[in-house]
């Protein structure tokens, strides 16, 4: 489905704002926990059962384990049903299921509810993407999508911040659950009633299974593994490499620089929905994909120079962010009866790197005794994807 007669410029802004509203409130979730680790494992440590930080971990493996499970599947209902529709159940999800964990009274409890808050958000992500494809007019769609990518970077960064505000406010960790729980529920009550509605149409038939074998859509799923899926993956680790080389009297001081390598998303997505309209999508992806192999190879081999270093980090934060309008469009585009289903097919494949990668990294870097080795092989995989980019058809 894709419009039929287009919606007036202020409908298609107020879409644009309801859908950022929903990449921020279900991408808090991505990282709500990450900043309570000390008094979540404070309460659910006991004797028979202790909680170690591998068990922690799986608290980020368990939702986007499941919220990469659902993109296909969402995407087809919000193709087939309209995104709106699974918008209200995704976003459901989400807010039950951080009710669940505010209440939650073992680990395993936790790990339950983030398993099934990562259905809410898979499918939130999709139909959110799909919902922006579906409302803006032709030469508004790559920089609204870009404005919507930013929303999901600005959600998960904002709560490593509010949420231990919150925690230490209320003098624990419970309330900083419920607060994410309001937010889905605000998300969920502004699609409801507020959000418009858009003229649609059916376009022709397309098969599924023609679409899950179409090689385009691999080949945009590799490079949004070497763009999104490596930020996420570099994200996790970069903290840990700056700690090991310098130190600094201000504790702020590195976790301000690492976060650059996110934070700078929620300005370049936009901006590379601007620039994939004037030079085309393949030079876009085969430009960010070389900042981001010569930003990798500049962590492997200088990972002891604190300028070069942030040099890497911002180049990764370009790199990383400006393929996302183009990615998701270019699929939608190939296939606008199942555009939800293809948007999402690129996405799992960035979230399967992400599952993969983030360990692996760790792994080679026990091994190697650094990050140098491990940052290495990222490179390489970018320069990979960079050269099978090339195979990447022009049109947009």
């Amino acid at each position: 489905m894709e419009n039929n007669q287009s919606l007036t410029s202020k409908e298609q802004k107020l879409a644009l704002y309801c859908a950022c509203l929903v990449g921020f409130s279900f991408s808090a979730n991505y990282t709500n926990h990450a900043p309570l680790k000390d008094w979540l494992m404070k309460s659910f440590d006991t004797p028979e059962l202790p909680f170690t930080k591998a068990m922690f971990g799986f608290l980020t493996t368990a939702i986007f384990l499941t919220h990469a499970f659902m993109q296909i599947p969402a995407g087809h209902f919000a193709d087939k049903f309209g995104p709106k529709k699974v918008l209200f159940f995704a976003l459901s999800i989400v807010s039950i299921g951080n009710l669940g964990m505010s209440f939650a009274t073992s680990y395993d409890q936790l790990l339950l509810w983030k398993f099934l808050i990562g259905f809410g958000t898979g499918s939130s992500f999709v139909s959110g993407a799909r919902y922006i494809y579906q409302t803006a007019s032709t030469e508004k769609l790559a920089l609204y999508q870009g404005y919507y990518g930013a929303s999901v970077l600005l959600g998960s960064g904002f709560v490593i911040f509010a949420v231990p505000q919150i925690a230490n406010l209320f003098n624990g960790w419970s309330q900083a659950f419920i607060s994410t729980a309001i937010i889905a529920y605000i998300a969920f009550m502004v699609v409801l009633f507020i959000a418009p509605t858009p003229f649609v149409k059916e376009h022709p038939h397309s098969s599924l299974l023609k679409m899950l074998s179409n090689s385009q859509l691999y080949l945009l799923g590799i490079v949004q593994m070497a763009s999104f899926g490596l930020v996420i993956v570099i994200g996790s680790w970069i903290t840990e490499m700056l700690k090991e080389n310098f130190e600094f009297e201000n504790k702020l001081v590195i976790p301000f620089i690492a976060s650059l390598i996110l934070l700078l998303g929620i300005f370049t997505r936009p901006m590379g929905g601007k620039l994939v309209l004037k030079i085309g999508v393949r030079k876009l992806l085969l430009f960010s994909l070389i900042l981001n192999a010569t930003a990798c190879f500049i962590l492997a081999y200088f990972s002891k120079v604190l300028a070069l270093d942030c040099i890497a980090i911002l180049m990764l934060g370009v790199g990383c962010g400006l393929p996302y309008a183009g990615l998701f469009n270019r699929a939608a585009a190939m296939f606008p009866g199942r555009a939800g289903a293809a948007m999402g097919l690129v996405n799992m494949l960035g979230i399967i790197f992400i599952l993969i990668g983030a360990p692996l990294v760790g792994k080679i870097a026990d091994l190697s005794g650094s990050f140098s080795a491990a940052f290495l092989t990222l490179g390489l995989f970018a320069f990979v994807a960079c050269l099978i980019s090339v195979r990447i058809k022009n049109e947009y």
